[in-house]
C-alpha cells in the first residue's frame, strides 16, 4: 500500500523576497538583545574615546600637555558620533549601529521609523531618565506586557525585531511514501 502525503506548498525565497516588504510581521525584541544592542553601540563610543586617550599619551602626556588636544578631539569625535548613530541614523532608518548587528529596530508606537527629534528625545532625555530611577526605567521592558521601557514611553517608540525563517524554505512540494 503506497500513500502520498503531501506538505503544504511553500513560498519559494524569491517569492519570500519579493512579499516581505509586504508583511509587517512586529516581535517585541528580547530585553537581553536590546541590552547587546546597546552594548555594542557604546563599545563603539567608548573606542573613540580609548583611541584618543592612546594618542595623547603618544604625544607626551596628559590635559596639560600636547596630548589634553588629542583627548578633548577624541571626546568631540564621541558626542558627534553618538548624534550621527543614536539621533540620526536611528531616526532615519530606526537602527542604531548596534540595533543594525543585532536585527532590532525602532519604530514608532504606531509604525514606521521614529524620525530624528523623536531618536533624540529617546536617547538623550529617555535613556538618562531611565537610568536616573535607578535602572528601573529599563526593567520596565521586561515586566511590560507591550515590551516598552521608560525611554520608550517617553518618545512614543517601541523596539522590534522581524523573525526570519530558520533554515532554507523548500522550493519544492515534499512527499513522503509508505510502504
Amino acid at each position: 500500500m503506497t500513500a502520498n502525503i503531501d506538505a503544504p506548498r511553500l513560498p519559494s525565497m524569491s517569492t519570500v523576497h519579493r512579499h516581505e516588504s509586504h508583511l509587517r510581521v512586529r516581535y517585541r525584541a528580547p530585553f537581553a538583545l536590546r541590552c547587546g544592542a546597546l552594548l555594542i553601540d557604546y563599545i563603539l563610543l567608548v573606542l573613540i574615546l580609548v583611541f584618543s586617550t592612546m594618542i595623547a599619551r603618544l604625544m607626551g602626556g596628559g590635559a596639560r600637555m600636547a596630548g589634553g588636544t588629542a583627548e578633548k578631539v577624541g571626546i568631540i569625535l564621541a558626542l558627534i558620533a553618538a548624534v550621527l548613530d543614536f539621533g540620526i541614523l536611528a531616526g532615519l532608518t530606526g537602527k542604531s549601529i548596534g540595533k543594525l548587528t543585532t536585527g532590532l529596530r525602532i519604530e514608532r508606537t504606531g509604525g514606521g521609523p521614529p524620525g530624528i527629534p523623536r531618536a533624540l528625545v529617546r536617547h538623550f532625555i529617555g535613556y538618562p531618565l531611565s537610568l536616573l530611577t535607578f535602572g528601573l526605567g529599563f526593567l520596565i521592558a521586561t515586566i511590560g506586557t507591550s515590551g516598552k521601557a521608560l525611554h520608550d514611553l517617553i518618545s512614543g517608540t517601541v523596539v522590534v525585531r522581524r523573525y526570519a525563517a530558520h533554515g532554507a524554505v523548500p522550493t519544492t512540494r515534499q512527499g513522503a511514501k509508505t510502504n
